[in-house]
This record gives structure tokens, C-alpha cells and sequence, in this order.
């Protein structure tokens, strides 16, 4: 997902500006003892409150603890979900601490103020941003730390502490001392935390940079990691919900005999759903008697007073929308249109997506009078915590959230309205009053996530391109016409200016420079939509970067040297990405296979610029991707490997959008697709052999996430232009209507 204000300047300056924010501080020793460092942002982020809040005091093992046994321990403020944060963020403590690797864990954090990122002001993982915001905040915690034990042996061996060492979580004294950080890890949290640190040049990492295998990599392999959907409260009874099949429906009868009927079914509820409906929630011992209890439920909805959008339609009047200037975006002289020596006329269209992580969503609340507890994959523990205590009746404060590993999200488990974990409260609140006391476990199958909303929105994009005889652009005009994301959230004062949602047009028009007159229609329809996996570059990039590849074609030149030659100063991180992309692939020198093409695309989102050049082909009428060479520029690469492992899913992601049947369509209100059986998702059949390579760059790092899907589709797109002369408009792919 993205939150588009970050970007309103580098990372670094960001960072820089954190820094006389940020209060250090220690607390009492964790049970065991050992040493643990705390680290608070006061009001900095854009959720901050107007008053600076005062100081607080917060739990003693916050960030980091140094166990007698020399065990260090990292908390990461973040939902782990398959990126590779668990090992990242604890890589740049180590690295300041110097602690031996071999002896580090990972640990995710609930949800808790001193969590915040320290750009959001929130507790979120979102935006790419995990490493690249909180790059300065954990590498000045590990400086510290170091600081501190450094002071402790100083002050023990009666030495300059200038004149001591540290190697891999040892202390080495001027005369052969040495004490290893957990002996002296009670005396360091006795030593005042240092006011500055001054940390590492780049030349001298030796965890940072390096290809560093995750620490959760052997429990995912063999089986023995717990997700949400694994964990179960004593005594939790399971919760699956019928919800309304139009979204805001709500029952007018039921019959729940037959479900009570069932063995294991414990009650039988109604209870409110999202966006003013209600449904019914079928509690049982386990989660099969309440599938088959909600099964035999006979339900009667009323669906009168809700919108009823079905897709056909909405394209048609996208379509006709987008023949209108929407709101003003960017401004350019449209004039030289008419007279242009060529033009380009497109319309293109984008479904809906759905996120169809391999663990669908769950969570387990357990509600009493005076708290309420939940376990969750939460991306967003400050707004969801905050939800779950005002649909409770609670303070934020009375309210634990749990951080659970999930299996994937790419932004479903980063809603605005905490729809699933409110409703989940809702339930829990309806269980007590029907006179039970047992936490609940809500449960959604496959069928309800890929039926239960929170889509990628559907778009229609409208382009008329003017180009002289010399091949330059001359008249760029853009409609783009879709819902709104942040509409009617908490956001919508940040991002949505004169009418424009930012993330619609997110990835329009730079580093190009070309005339753009663009505008943005948004519209209101009655399908929840969210940020999906790299936002609205999903969309921006595949209409900008086949358009570009058209105009080199218009213009009788190289797709990449044309790229190159409309970059200029906004394009170098562009340039650097594209070249390596092109010099690793063998484009313009190898020759491939008959029947074979390369295909170019370069895309920035989340400040990190990807390359690819593919190789594709098509057979019986159907396309295939062979390979993908990737140029990436993220500056300080962390962990490589990570960095190639989010490379390779993202394109794998971004390829799925290409795939007959990779779209969610409606009729008269309801969702037609259920299950991977009629949604299509990208299977390890698809995948092609990905080579990633990265641009060598000591600067703060950025975004990882997301960036590497946008490009992906695109490129495979222009690479099927070469094989068959046809430019596709619309994803998913459909070479027979072309």
C-alpha cells in the first residue's frame, strides 16, 4: 500500500528532521535481566496530534533486549508477512551493535505507541516503508546500545572507553580484556543512554549489505511456524459469518434450526457487518461444524436501499466519462494535437482485484468488561486498535493487540474502517450478551476473502498523444476515471486535493518530460476498494510505459534509447536502473530464438526505480513470459536477498494481472467469482526465470515491497507488440480482441 504524503522529500532529510523528535530512553530490567533500550518519537509523523504530547514511560522492552546469555532480541515494529522485516530490521541494530548474528531473533511488536514509524506517526506496515523509515531509527538503537556497553566495560576495567573494542557481541579491553555483551549487559543499563551516537560508514558494514539467509526461513520450511490462522485462545469457540451477498444488505429473516442441529454448533447470531449491514455468525466448537452450520442457514436479505453495480455497466459509463476533462492534475498545452504528424488514441481498462493472500483473513478477540485482547496479522495496529476500543466501548489503552504472522496481505490487512477486526468485536459483543464468555476465533474461507471486497478499484484510462515528424511529443491529453481509495477515510483531508485522489494518479507522467494534461474523474459505487500492492502505479504504469513504447515505435526508435532521451535530470536513478537491466539481459546484443521477443518497462514507486526487459512468446494463440532481467535502484541495499525475493514475487504478482480470469466482475450487486477457480492467480507454472541485479548505491534505502510490480506487465505487453503487431488495452490480457 501506499500513503502518498511521505513522499514529499528524501528519506534522508525525513530521517534528519526525526532526529530532535526522538527521545531515547531506558527502563527496568525485563524478567531474566539483561539489557533493553526503548526508543519514543514524540508528535512527529502526520498523525501526530496539534500539542506535542509530553514524554512517556514505556514498557522496558521496547526495541532491544541483551540477554544474560547473550541472546539479543529485536522488537520490529512492523507486520511480518512474507517481505522479510523480521530479519531486515534486526540486521541494522546488529550492525550498529556489533552483536554476533548467529545470536539475534526477531520479534513482532503489538501494538504500541513507541511502534510508531517515525515518518506515519502511526504503528503501520504500509508503503513500502518499513526498512527505508526506520533505517536511522533501529541503526542509532544497536549505535547506542554499543554506546553503553562500551561505558560499562570502560568504567569496570578502569580504561578509556575510546581504547575499547567490540566484535560480534564481545568487549575486547586495550590489555586482552574481554567480557561478552550479556556479562555486562546488567551494568550497561546502569550507563545514561548517550545524547548522539555517530554511526558506521557504509565501507565498514558487515551485516548491512550482505546476502543474509531470514531467521524465520527454518520455521516457515519445516512447519513449525504459527500464523493467525494457527493460533487458538483457550477454551476460543470458532465464528464464520454469512455475510450479505450485496455489500450493506442486511438479513430480514433467518432460520437457523437446521444449523443448530448441527453437532459441535454452540449459537447461532446475528450480527453487524460492514458498511451498515448485518449478517449472520454460526459459533461452534471447531471450524467445520460452523461452515456446515452456516451452510444449512436459510437466509432472506434485504437488499433494497443499496446500490447494485455491475461491471458491464460501470465500464460503459466510465467510458463515456472519461470523453470529459475531469479534475485538473497537471496542466499542459494541448493545442498541437490537431495538427500532430501522427497520433495515438487509446482507451484502457483495469477490473477490479482482489488481494487473495494464501491465508485468508482471522483474528481472535477475547472481550472481558475491562479489556479487550485480540490476536491479528494487523498492517495497521494504530488505527485498529483504536477501532476495536470505540466498537468495544473502550480506551485505546484497554485494548492488547496481538502482531501475528500472516500469510500475505499486499494491503488487505491495512483497512481504513478495520472492517474484518470490527466486525470481529461485534461478534464477540453479540456472543456475550447471548450469555457466553469465551474469546471467538473469526474465520474467513477462501470463498468469503475473494467475495468480501476491499478491491484494487477498476479504472478507464483515455489518451490522445500528438507526435511531430520528428518524433517528439508534442500533446499529451489524460483522462483517468475510477473510485476513489481514500474517499470517506481518515486520509481523504491529506490526499485528496481539488477532487483528485493522489493515489489515482500516482506514477503519471515522471521522469518523462512530455507535455501532460492530465485529469481525474472519481466516482462513488457501491464496492469497498483499498491500496493494493503498489497502488495505482497497478494501473498508471502499464498505461504509461506501453504508451511510451508506442511513441518510440511512432517515432522509429530503440524503446530504451527513446526512454532515455525523455528522462533527462529527473530520470539518472531511472537511466542507472534501465542499463544495468539492459546490459545484464543481452537486449540489442543477443539474438533470441525465433518466435521470441524482449519487451521494456521502468517504472518509480516508493521512491525505488525497477527495470526489466523480458523475454516473451506466444504459442497456440496464448502469451508466455520467459524471463525477466531486473534493474533495480533501492540505494543501500539491506539484505539482497530479501531484495531479490520481493523481486521475484512483485513480478510474479504483476504477472498474474495478465492471466484470462485474473479480475473480480459484478451483476446486479453481487461478486461472480469465489474461489482460484474462477480467479485467477499466478501459479509456480507461470513463473519465469527472474535475474535481478542492483545498482550499487550508499544512500538511505527505499521502498522494496511494491516497487517491483508495476513494471512487470507492461514490459510483457511490449514485448508481445513485436511478436504480433497488437497493443493491448486492458488487463487482463486478451490477444483474440486486440
Amino acid at each position: 500500500m501506499r500513503i502518498e504524503w511521505l513522499n514529499q522529500g528524501t528519506i534522508a532529510s525525513a530521517s534528519a528532521s526525526g532526529m530532535s523528535r526522538r527521545v531515547f530512553m531506558k527502563a527496568g530490567a525485563v524478567v531474566g535481566g539483561g539489557f533493553v533500550l526503548g526508543f519514543v518519537v514524540q508528535g512527529g509523523g502526520r498523525f501526530a496530534n496539534a500539542q506535542q504530547p509530553p514524554a512517556k514511560v514505556y514498557e522496558p522492552n521496547a526495541f532491544l533486549h541483551i540477554a544474560p546469555d547473550n541472546t539479543v532480541t529485536v522488537q520490529v515494529n512492523r507486520l511480518e508477512f512474507g517481505q522479510g522485516v523480521q530479519t531486515a530490521l534486526p540486521m541494522l541494530i546488529a550492525e550498529e551493535l556489533d552483536a554476533d548474528w548467529s545470536k539475534v531473533n526477531g520479534a513482532l511488536a503489538p501494538a504500541g505507541d513507541q511502534y510508531k514509524d517515525p515518518a506515519f506517526g502511526i504503528q503501520i506496515t504500509g508503503g513500502s516503508g518499513s526498512v527505508a523509515h526506520s533505517y536511522l531509527q533501529y541503526r542509532e538503537i544497536g549505535a547506542k546500545a554499543r554506546a553503553m556497553l562500551i561505558a560499562a566495560a570502560a568504567e569496570q576495567w578502569k580504561v578509556p572507553a575510546d581504547q575499547i573494542k567490540t566484535v560480534k557481541g564481545t568487549l575486547i579491553g586495550p590489555s586482552g580484556q574481554t567480557a561478552t555483551y550479556g556479562a555486562l549487559a546488567e551494568a550497561a543499563m546502569k550507563q545514561p543512554v548517550p545524547a548522539t551516537v555517530k554511526l558506521k560508514d557504509p565501507k565498514d558494514f558487515t551485516i548491512i549489505g550482505k546476502p543474509v539467509k531470514r531467521l524465520d526461513a527454518r520455521a516457515k520450511s519445516s512447519g513449525k511456524q504459527q500464523f493467525g490462522m494457527d493460533f487458538k485462545a483457550p477454551d476460543s469457540k470458532v465464528a464464520v459469518v454469512a455475510r450479505p451477498p450485496v455489500f450493506g444488505a442486511k438479513v430480514a429473516k433467518f432460520d437457523a434450526s437446521k444449523a443448530k442441529a448441527i453437532k459441535g454448533v454452540i449459537d447461532v447470531l446475528e450480527v453487524k457487518t460492514d458498511r451498515g449491514g448485518s449478517g449472520v455468525v454460526v459459533i461452534a466448537e471447531g471450524y467445520w461444524p460452523a461452515k456446515t452450520g452456516r451452510e444449512a442457514l436459510a437466509i432472506d436479505w434485504d437488499t433494497s436501499g443499496v446500490e447494485k453495480v455491475s461491471s458491464d455497466k460501470q465500464l460503459a459509463e466510465f467510458k463515456t466519462l472519461s470523453q470529459k476533462p475531469g479534475n485538473p492534475v497537471r496542466k499542459a498545452d494541448t493545442s498541437k494535437l490537431a495538427g500532430a504528424a501522427k497520433k495515438i488514441s487509446a482507451v484502457y481498462e483495469f477490473p477490479y482485484l482482489a488481494h487473495a493472500p494464501m491465508e485468508p483473513l482471522n483474528c481472535v478477540v477475547d472481550l472481558r468488561k475491562d479489556g479487550c485482547t485480540v490476536w491479528a496479522g494487523s498492517q495497521f495496529q494504530t488505527m485498529d486498535q483504536g477501532a476495536i476500543a470505540a466498537t468495544a466501548g473502550l480506551k485505546p489503552e484497554q485494548v492488547t493487540l496481538n502482531t501475528m504472522m500472516a500469510g500475505g496481505g499486499f494491503g488487505r490487512r491495512a483497512v481504513p474502517t478495520s472492517d474484518y477486526l470490527v466486525e470481529a468485536v461485534n461478534i464477540a459483543k453479540v456472543w456475550q450478551a447471548a450469555g457466553h464468555k469465551e474469546p471467538v476465533k473469526v474465520i474467513w474461507s477462501r470463498e468469503d476473502d475473494v467475495k468480501g471486497g476491499y478491491y484494487r478499484p477498476s479504472h478507464v484510462h483515455r489518451a490522445d498523444i500528438g507526435v511531430d515528424a520528428k518524433g517528439e511529443i508534442v500533446a499529451w491529453n489524460h483522462v483517468i476515471v475510477g473510485q476513489s481509495i481514500l474517499t470517506g477515510t481518515p486520509f481523504e483531508p491529506m490526499m485528496i486535493k481539488d477532487g483528485v485522489d493522489a493515489t489515482m494518479v500516482e506514477g503519471m507522467g515522471e521522469p518523462y518530460e512530455v507535455p501532460l494534461n492530465l485529469s481525474a474523474h472519481s466516482v462513488k459505487a457501491n464496492v469497498p476498494v483499498l491500496w493494493w500492492r503498489s497502488v495505482g502505479s497497478t494501473h498508471t504504469a502499464f498505461v504509461m510505459e506501453t504508451l511510451i513504447d508506442e511513441a518510440a515505435h511512432a517515432a522509429k526508435m530503440d524503446p530504451v534509447a527513446y526512454r532515455k532521451k525523455l528522462m533527462g535530470e529527473k530520470g539518472k536513478r531511472h537511466i542507472a536502473a534501465l542499463e544495468l537491466a539492459v546490459a545484464k539481459s543481452g537486449y540489442g546484443k543477443k539474438a533470441l530464438p525465433k518466435g521470441q521477443a524482449y519487451g521494456v518497462a521502468v517504472h518509480e514507486s516508493f521512491n525505488t526505480v525497477i527495470a526489466y526487459v523480458v523475454v516473451a512468446s506466444v504459442k497456440n494463440g496464448q502469451p508466455k513470459l520467459h524471463s525477466v532481467t531486473a534493474g533495480v535502484h533501492c540505494n543501500t541495499a539491506v539484505n539482497p536477498l530479501t531484495i531479490e525475493a520481493q523481486i521475484q514475487g512483485a513480478a510474479l504478482m504483476g504477472l498474474g494481472m495478465t492471466l484470462p480470469g485474473a479480475a473480480i466482475t459484478l451483476k446486479d450487486g453481487v461478486v461472480e467469482q469465489q474461489n482460484f477457480s474462477d480467479y485467477t492467480v499466478a501459479r509456480m507454472t507461470d513463473m519465469p526465470k527472474i535475474a535481478v541485479h542492483i545498482v550499487p548505491s550508499n544512500d538511505p534505502p527505499t521502498g522494496m515491497g511494491e516497487p517491483g510490480l508495476p513494471p512487470l506487465a507492461p514490459a510483457f505487453a511490449n514485448a508481445l507488440f513485436k511478436l504480433t503487431g497488437k497493443r493491448l488495452r486492458k488487463l487482463p490480457f486478451d490477444l483474440a480482441s486486440a
